[in-house]
């Protein structure tokens, strides 16, 4: 597995940031300007470090593979998303809305961060009317499936839920703590799209014609449980986390030998989160063409839960490019394999990367034991490799055929 190193260095220095605020912080709320003055701080190194490079996209070796997606017709409307982005625009006043608007091109797409303390652009659903929240909410409904839109509303409701285990620290954590942003003018023919930014739940979503593009998108929480509290009882990826178990339990001895990197899992394995856009990464583990067709079915029931968030027309485009890539598409694991197993797995094709990962505490290190990975706190992220997350290859394409000022 070939990788480049600047980016280990790049996220390893966020999660001790991110790690040194939970330890110095603990429960309570922490002074609010204060904390502001230090989310504008360490987000400022952030970019620094991970907008450094012009975009190329995650890579095998730095040089995105052309060819692989092209501007064509998919036969599925992108009008009710065009509606309701408008409708959602429409709710705010010139003040919010010109908060909230940027450019189809504009770097804002790669400022996001699936850390707490990322300061964000945009305009926030915490100072949002209930209106407004309906409109933004009736936005993320027409672009989502009903899967999608729940996973993202139940990771909304356990950030609120950290905060209760964090002693009332509502300055940090809660679930309107979320943020939107509308890049270019929302079109039938011409590019833009959306996006949502806050802790573990950052979606990106460009539209050009009827195609779109949702990636980056990156899921999951701390705790991944509510057993307690507001909304005790809320549970976000079991079938993802459960999927995954299946996936490495259904192959064969031989095939498992190859497909797992490392039997113990001591720390955090995902790779492809915030600020790594331009990660190297090349394929591990065991390639899809070794599987039996009922093994090839499978891995594709997998992918489909990852891209199964997307409004069900587009999802089906979407696993039409997975498909055509299938034999191509490599799942690594790094873990045990039994029923309370902590794991990481790898999902990477040509066009599609998915990781899922059980991290160690951040921001319960005060309940649970700190630098162990543990089912509680879940990582995922999906990619589209070869320079087309953000939809940047189809925008390369458009850029060409019909020149922007």
């Amino acid at each position: 597995m070939r990788s480049d190193r600047r980016w280990y260095v790049i996220l390893a220095s966020f999660v001790l940031a991110v790690g040194a605020a939970a330890a110095t912080q603990g429960p309570g709320n922490p002074d609010p300007a204060a904390y502001l003055e230090q989310s504008r701080a360490w987000s400022a190194r952030m970019e620094a470090a991970g907008l450094a490079d012009p975009f190329v996209g995650l890579t095998r070796d730095g040089e995105p593979v052309r060819g692989l997606f092209e501007i064509r017709s998919t036969g599925v409307s992108t009008a009710p998303v065009r509606e309701a982005a408008e409708a959602f625009l429409a709710s705010l006043g010139p003040d919010e809305r010109n908060r909230a608007r940027f450019a189809e091109n504009d770097l804002e797409w790669r400022k996001w961060a699936n850390q707490h303390i990322y300061y964000r652009d945009g305009i926030g659903f915490e100072e949002m009317s209930p209106a407004q929240r309906d409109a933004a909410f009736a936005m993320l409904g027409a672009s989502l499936s009903a899967k999608g839109l729940e996973l993202t509303r139940d990771i909304m409701r356990l950030n609120e839920t950290l905060g209760e285990l964090n002693g009332g620290n509502f300055v940090e954590y809660g679930q309107w703590k979320y943020w939107i942003s509308i890049m270019g003018e929302p079109s039938a023919d011409e590019p833009w799209g959306w996006q949502l930014d806050g802790h573990h739940l950052n979606l990106n979503y460009f539209v050009l014609g009827d195609q779109v593009v949702m990636t980056p998108a990156f899921w999951g929480s701390e705790p991944a449980v509510a057993t307690s509290g507001r909304f005790a009882g809320t549970v976000i990826m079991e079938d993802e986390q459960a999927a995954g178990l299946a996936m490495i339990r259904a192959l064969t001895p031989a095939q498992q030998s190859r497909a797992i990197l490392e039997t113990s899992k001591t720390g955090n394995n995902i790779l492809a989160q915030a600020f790594s856009d331009n990660l190297v990464l090349d394929y591990a583990g065991i390639r899809a063409d070794a599987f039996s067709e009922a093994q090839k079915a499978q891995l594709r029931d997998l992918i489909g839960l990852y891209v199964g968030n997307m409004r069900d027309a587009h999802q089906r485009v979407r696993m039409s490019e997975v498909e055509a890539h299938l034999d191509d598409t490599w799942f690594a694991w790094i873990g045990e394999t039994g029923d309370d197993a902590v794991y990481y797995y790898r999902i990477h094709s040509p066009v599609i990367l998915i990781e899922f990962d059980h991290e160690t505490p951040v921001g319960l290190r005060h309940i649970y034991p700190p630098g162990v990975p543990y089912r509680e706190h879940i990582h995922a992220v999906v990619r589209t490799p070869n320079g087309n997350d953000y939809g940047k290859d189809l925008l390369r394409q458009h850029y060409e055929r019909h020149p922007h000022e």
